[in-house]
C-alpha cells in the first residue's frame, strides 16, 4: 500500500488536525473503521487573535454548544456550504448540513479529488466541513455581507427556504428602511391631522419633549436589542426577559391591525393617483353629479355658508367613500376602493416576497424621492395669501391647551407612530444588521431626519390652510372639521388652485402613495418576521416557499381590511386607529422599556452595547431607560385613562356598542401583556411561585462574551482576558 503522510494544519486557529491521505479506497475504508487508529496529533495554536470585523473570525465550534443570537452568529460567514460541488456525489440536506451520503464519501475522495481519512470523528457538521474544505479568510472589502448574502451557494431544492437570517447589503439600506417608516403616513398624514386636532402650537411642546426624553432613547435601545438578538420584537423579549413576551406579542398585533386600516390609506391614494389623470380633476368645482346644494367654491373675502361643503369635502366623502350615516349603517362595498385595495396589497407582496433583499431595493425610490416632492410643495405653500396665518397657528402655542392632557398623548401617539417604537418596526430591522454595526449614528440620524421632516410637513400643511382661512375668511382652527381625512381635503383644494394642476395632483399623490408603501413595508415585515421567527420548523414543513407566507399574511390583511371600504368604513377606521394605535400604546412602549431597562437590566444592555459598538451609552440614555421615559409613560397612561373620551367623527358620536367593540380591539393587545405572562409563570420550572417568578424573568437563550462555548462577539474591542463573563 503506498501511503504518503502530509501533516497539514487546520483552518481554526484552536486546533490543528493530521490528515492522513490514501490512494486505494479499500484501505482508506479500513483505517477509518479501525477502533485501534492513534489519536489525531492536536496542536495548540496560541491564544485567538485580536479581530477588527465580525466576520474576521474563523473559529470551528460545535453548533450545538450555542442558541439564540449565536446559533444564527457562530456560523457566519462559513456556513454558505457549497451543497452539490461540480463532479461530486455528496450533498448537504435542507438545513444546510452534510448529508449521511456525503459523510460516508469523505474517504472515497468526493470533495476535491483529495482522498482522505481522518482520524478524529467531527463533533458537528460545520467541523467535518472546515476538516475537508479549509476556509479561507475574506478580504476586506468582501467580509461586510456587502453582496446581500446573494452570492451564497444555495441548493436549488432550498434556496427558498430562510434556513440563516438574510442582512442587509450595506448600512444604507438599513437607514432608508428606517427612514422610509419614520418620513411615512406617521409623518405626513398623522402629524398634521394630531396637530391640527391637538391646537397646532400646543402640539409642538409636548411632541419635542417627549422625543427627547422617550423617543431618541427607545429608538437606541430597541435598535440594541434587535441586533444583539437577531429577531424579531416576540422572539427579542422572549430572550431578554420570557415574563414579557406578551409585549413582543402585543406590538405584532397592533401592527397586523395598522396594516388592516393604513392599507385603506394606500387604496386612497390609488384612487386620487388615478383620477389626477383626467383632463380637470373633479375635485375642483361644484358641477359634478355627486355634489348636493351644500357645494359651496371658496371665493376670497366671502365667508363659508354655515352647513356648506367644499368640492373637495364632497369629493372625499360622496365620491371616494360613498360615506354613510354611521357606523351602524355598513352600507355597500366601494368596489372602485376594493380594486385599489388589491392593486395595494399586489404591491406590498412583490415588495417583500424575497424579504429584505427585494424591499431595500424598492426602498431607493420609496424614500428618496418623496423628500425632493416635499420640498417643492413646501416652496409652493409659502408663496399662497393667508399663508402666515397657518403658520402663527402651526408655532404660537396656546398655553392653556397645556394643562390638558390630550395634547400630550396625542404627541406620544405620535413619536412612537412616526419612529416606530413600540411597533416592533425597529427592532425587525436592526435584527437583520451585522453584529458590529454602530447603531448609535443611526439612532441619531433616523431621529433628526424624523423631526426636521415633520416641521417641513407641517409648515407647508398649515400654510395651506391657512390660505384656505384666508379665502374663506375665517379662523384656521374652523376651516375644517378635525378628521383622517384631512390630508385629502386640504391638499386637493390647493393643488385645484395651481397651474397644471393635474400634474401637480400626479405627483403629489405619487409621493403620498410612495410614503404610505414605506410605512406599509415596516409594518408587513414585523409580521411576516415574527411568524418566521416564531415558528420556522412549521414554516419550512407546511409553506415551504418563504413567499407563500408572505402570501398568506397579505392575504389575510387584505381580507380584514374590507371593512374598511365599504360606505362605513370611515367610522371602523377611525375607531380602529383611536383604540389600536393611539390608546394602547404607552401602555405597550411602558412595559417594553421595563422589561428591558428593568429586568433584563440597564447594566447588562450596557455591556451588550459594548460589545458590538465598542462604546457603553451615554449617562443621558441610561437616565432615560431607567427612570425619565418609564415614568413618563406611566403618567401619560394614566392621563388618558383619566381624561377618556369616546372617539367622535366630526359631529358623529359613536353609540355604546361601538365603543365597547373598540376596547375589544384595544384589548387585543392589551391582554397580551398580562395573560402570557400568567402563561410564563404558570409554565416555569419550580416549586414555589417565587422560584417559578425568578426563572422567567431570567434571559433565556443569550450568548454573551466570556461564557464558554457562546461566544458571539466577533468584533470585541477588548483582548479575551477582558471579557466580562455574567452568571
Amino acid at each position: 500500500m503506498n501511503k504518503t503522510e502530509a501533516p497539514r494544519e487546520a483552518a481554526a486557529p484552536s486546533v490543528a488536525i493530521h490528515v492522513d491521505h490514501y490512494d486505494d479506497p479499500d484501505s482508506a475504508h479500513a483505517k477509518l473503521l479501525d477502533l485501534h487508529s492513534p489519536a489525531p496529533i492536536v496542536t495548540p495554536s496560541g491564544q485567538m487573535r485580536k479581530v477588527k470585523s465580525f466576520t474576521d473570525t474563523h473559529r470551528i465550534r460545535d453548533v450545538s454548544a450555542a442558541s439564540g443570537a449565536a446559533s444564527a452568529r457562530c456560523l457566519r460567514p462559513y456556513d454558505q456550504i457549497a451543497t452539490n460541488p461540480e463532479g461530486s456525489e455528496c450533498g448537504t440536506n435542507h438545513y444546510g448540513a452534510p448529508s449521511i451520503r456525503s459523510l460516508a464519501s469523505i474517504g472515497m475522495g468526493c470533495t476535491d479529488g483529495r482522498k482522505m481519512v481522518i482520524k478524529r470523528v467531527p463533533t458537528s457538521p460545520t467541523e467535518l466541513f472546515h476538516l475537508v474544505r479549509p476556509p479561507t479568510p475574506p478580504d476586506e472589502d468582501t467580509a461586510s455581507h456587502d453582496s446581500d448574502c446573494d452570492e451564497e451557494e444555495e441548493d436549488a431544492e432550498t434556496e427558498h427556504l430562510k434556513p440563516r437570517r438574510p442582512f442587509w447589503a450595506n448600512k444604507i439600506q438599513f437607514v432608508l428602511a428606517c427612514v422610509g417608516y419614520s418620513v411615512g403616513l406617521g409623518n405626513v398624514w398623522r402629524f398634521p391631522y394630531l396637530c391640527y386636532k391637538s391646537g397646532g402650537g400646543a402640539f409642538l411642546i409636548p411632541y419635542f419633549i417627549i422625543l427627547l426624553v422617550c423617543g431618541v432613547p427607545m429608538l437606541f435601545m430597541e435598535l440594541a436589542v434587535g441586533q444583539y438578538t437577531a429577531h424579531g420584537p416576540i422572539g427579542a423579549l422572549s430572550q431578554i426577559c420570557p415574563l414579557f413576551k406578551g409585549a413582543g406579542l402585543a406590538s405584532v398585533v397592533i401592527s397586523f391591525l395598522m396594516s388592516t386600516y393604513y392599507a385603506a390609506i394606500i387604496a386612497w391614494a390609488i384612487y386620487y393617483f388615478f383620477t389626477s389623470f383626467k383632463s380637470e380633476v373633479p375635485w375642483a368645482s361644484c358641477a359634478n353629479r355627486w355634489n348636493t346644494p351644500q357645494c359651496w367654491v371658496p371665493y376670497h373675502n366671502h365667508t363659508k355658508p354655515n352647513g356648506s361643503q367644499t368640492p373637495t369635502e364632497q369629493f372625499f366623502e360622496k365620491k371616494v367613500l360613498s360615506m354613510s350615516d354611521g357606523i351602524e349603517f355598513p352600507g355597500g362595498m366601494r368596489w372602485e376602493l376594493a380594486a385599489c385595495l388589491v392593486c395595494a396589497w399586489v404591491l406590498v407582496y412583490f415588495a417583500l416576497w424575497k424579504s429584505i433583499k427585494s424591499s431595500a431595493k424598492v426602498r431607493y425610490i420609496t424614500t428618496t424621492l418623496p423628500f425632493l416632492l416635499i420640498i417643492v410643495f413646501l416652496g409652493r405653500s409659502l408663496t399662497l395669501e393667508g399663508a402666515d396665518v397657518g403658520l402663527r397657528f402651526f408655532f404660537k402655542p396656546d398655553w392653556e391647551l397645556l394643562k390638558q392632557s390630550r395634547p400630550w398623548v396625542n404627541a406620544a401617539s405620535q413619536i412612537f407612530n412616526s419612529i416606530g417604537i413600540a411597533f416592533g418596526s425597529m427592532i425587525m430591522f436592526a435584527s437583520y444588521n451585522r453584529f458590529d454595526n454602530n447603531f448609535l449614528h443611526d439612532t441619531l440620524a433616523v431621529s433628526l431626519v424624523n423631526a426636521v421632516t415633520s416641521l417641513i410637513v407641517g409648515i407647508f400643511t398649515f400654510a395651506t390652510i391657512g390660505n384656505i382661512a384666508f379665502e374663506q375668511n375665517t379662523s384656521v382652527k374652523d376651516v375644517i372639521a378635525d378628521s383622517p381625512g384631512l390630508l385629502f381635503v386640504v391638499y386637493p383644494q390647493a393643488i385645484a388652485k395651481m397651474p397644471a394642476s393635474q400634474l401637480w395632483a400626479v405627483l403629489f399623490f405619487f409621493m403620498f402613495l410612495c410614503l404610505g408603501l414605506n410605512s406599509q413595508f415596516a409594518i408587513v415585515e414585523v409580521v411576516v418576521t415574527s411568524i418566521q421567527d416564531g415558528f420556522p420548523d412549521m414554516i419550512r414543513k407546511r409553506l415551504v416557499y418563504h413567499e407563500l407566507l408572505v402570501l398568506l399574511v397579505c392575504a389575510v390583511s387584505l381580507v380584514w381590511g374590507l371593512p374598511h371600504i365599504i360606505q362605513s368604513g370611515i367610522f371602523l377606521f377611525q375607531l380602529m386607529d383611536y383604540y389600536a394605535a393611539s390608546l394602547s400604546i404607552t401602555y405597550l412602549a411602558f412595559f417594553e422599556v421595563v422589561a428591558i431597562a428593568w429586568f433584563y437590566g440597564v447594566g447588562r444592555l450596557s455591556r451588550n452595547i459594548k460589545q458590538m459598538t465598542g462604546r457603553y451609552p451615554s449617562l443621558y440614555f441610561r437616565v432615560c431607560w431607567l427612570i425619565a421615559a418609564p415614568a413618563l409613560l406611566l403618567a401619560l397612561w394614566v392621563a388618558s385613562l383619566v381624561d377618556y373620551t369616546p372617539p367622535t367623527y366630526r359631529q358623529y358620536v359613536y353609540p355604546a356598542w361601538a365603543q365597547v367593540l373598540g376596547w375589544i380591539i384595544a384589548s387585543l393587545s392589551l391582554l397580551c401583556i398580562p395573560v402570557y405572562a400568567v402563561v410564563v409563570i404558570i409554565s416555569s420550572p419550580g416549586k414555589t411561585l417565587g422560584e417559578r417568578l425568578r426563572h422567567s424573568i431570567r434571559p433565556a437563550s443569550i450568548c454573551e462574551c466570556g461564557i464558554s462555548g457562546c461566544d458571539i462577539c466577533c468584533s470585541e474591542s477588548d483582548p479575551p482576558e477582558d471579557k466580562v463573563t455574567i452568571n
